[in-house]
């Protein structure tokens, strides 16, 4: 059975850092590539950054320089480090991945940044 299960999220005050972790099973994380998206209240859920099975990295405009996604083998768990937030990086945070032909979510983590 795959899960993807987020952990980390949390209010931080602007300018501040969180790291997410993404911990999965029943899939063969050697090869998936793994990814995390947010969706903020009354948008659409967003792309926020990718790493493919080779460690090859995509981050969307809005979070180059500042989230670092990385991946870590024996572990099965993929990390989102997120350094200087900003308001705007308000939303809930989901980990995905995509296994025999279909979309895997997890539950998703609320990071909230506000003073």
């Amino acid at each position: 059975q795959v899960r993807l299960v987020e952990s980390g999220g949390g209010l931080v005050q602007p300018g501040g850092s969180l790291r997410l972790s993404c911990t999965t099973s029943g899939v063969n994380f050697k090869i998936n590539t793994m990814a995390w998206y947010r969706q903020a209240p009354g948008k659409e859920r967003e792309l926020v950054a990718n790493i493919s099975s080779s460690g090859i990295t995509n981050y969307v405009d809005s979070v180059k320089g500042r989230f670092t996604i990385s991946r870590v083998y024996p572990r099965n768990t993929a990390y989102l480090q997120m350094n200087s937030l900003k308001p705007e990086d308000t939303a809930a945070y989901y980990c995905h991945t995509r296994y025999f032909g279909r979309d895997w979510w997890g539950q998703g983590t609320q990071v909230t940044v506000s003073s």
